[in-house]
C-alpha cells in the first residue's frame, strides 16, 4: 500500500499544479488528503446545486477546512439542462460535464496545470457515465493511475484518521429517481428532506427511491424490523407524506447501492 501511496505522491508533483473536483465523499478526500501531503498548489473546488443535500456540503467544507487545504463552493446549473433533468441513463454524464466544465475554466484562469477527480480503480468496472465526461474534458483520476481500489483508499484512510474511511456513499439526489422519471427541485427537497428524517432515526445507510408519489424506502435489511414496528412506521409515513409523498413503502430486499441500475 505504501508503494501505491508514494506512486500518488509521486503522479501529483509531476502535475505540479491541480484543481480538485471535491465532494467530501471518500475518494475525493483522501486525493485531497494526498494532495496537500504532495505539497503542490491546488484548489479544491465543490460543485453545489438542489441534487447535493445540504448537509453533504457543510461536511465537504469542514472536511477540507480539517485538512488544511484550499477550498471553495461553486454554483452548478444542470439542473436547468432539460438533458439532465430528463433523467436519462447518462444523465451522470451531462452533471459531470457541467461540473468539468466550470472546473476547467477555473483552471484556466488561476493558471492550475490540470482538473482532477476522485474516480479509483473499481469505478472502471461500473456503469459510470460521468467518467465520459471526464475522458471528454482530459480530468485525470490520480487514484486510478496509482491502481487505488476503494477498499485500499478507505484502509489508509483510517490509517490517517480521515473522518470519511467509514463513510457510506452518497450518491446525488438525482439517482434516487429511475431513469425517465423527470427531475424536478421540488422532488429533490422531498428526497432530502425524508432522509435527512430517517439518519436522524438512527438509519445511516439508507435511500429514499422516489417513483412519482411513492417512497420507497432502502434500509440495511438488518434494520427492517425496526422500521416495521408499529410506532416507527407509523411516524416515518406521517412525515414523508408531510413532505409530499402520498405513499410510503419499505423495500423488503434491503438497501443495495446502484439498484436502480438494475
Amino acid at each position: 500500500m505504501t508503494v501505491k501511496f508514494d506512486k500518488l505522491l509521486s503522479i501529483l508533483k509531476d502535475m505540479r499544479s491541480v484543481v480538485i473536483a471535491f465532494s467530501g465523499g471518500v475518494d475525493s478526500t483522501f486525493l485531497l488528503k494526498a494532495v496537500k501531503e504532495s505539497g503542490i498548489r491546488h484548489l479544491a473546488v465543490t460543485g453545489y446545486s438542489e441534487t447535493m443535500p445540504e448537509s453533504e456540503l457543510r461536511f465537504a467544507e469542514d472536511t477540507a477546512k480539517t485538512i488544511g487545504a484550499v477550498h471553495m463552493v461553486i454554483k452548478t446549473d444542470e439542473m436547468s439542462n432539460p438533458e439532465f433533468t430528463g433523467n436519462p441513463r447518462n444523465r451522470c454524464f451531462h452533471c459531470k460535464d457541467e461540473l468539468f466544465s466550470k472546473l476547467l475554466n477555473i483552471a484556466a484562469e488561476e493558471s492550475f496545470n490540470h482538473v482532477v477527480d476522485g474516480s479509483n480503480a473499481d469505478d472502471l468496472s461500473d456503469w459510470r457515465p460521468g467518467r465520459q465526461a471526464a475522458v471528454k474534458h482530459g480530468v485525470r483520476s490520480p487514484l486510478i493511475e496509482a491502481g487505488f481500489s476503494k477498499d485500499e483508499i478507505r484502509e489508509l484512510s483510517k490509517e490517517m484518521g480521515l473522518p470519511t474511511w467509514s463513510k457510506p456513499a452518497s450518491p446525488c439526489l438525482s439517482s434516487r429517481f429511475p431513469y425517465g422519471v423527470e427531475i424536478t427541485k421540488d422532488a429533490l427537497k422531498r428526497v432530502e428532506l425524508s432522509e435527512e428524517f430517517l439518519k436522524g432515526l438512527g438509519f445511516n445507510e439508507l435511500r429514499v427511491r422516489s417513483h412519482n408519489d411513492i417512497a420507497r424506502i432502502e434500509i440495511k435489511s438488518g434494520e427492517i424490523d425496526r422500521m416495521l414496528e408499529k410506532e416507527m412506521r407509523e411516524a416515518v409515513a406521517h412525515q414523508l407524506k408531510k413532505f409530499g409523498f402520498k405513499y410510503v413503502a419499505v423495500d423488503m430486499e434491503g438497501f443495495r447501492s446502484g439498484k436502480l441500475n438494475e
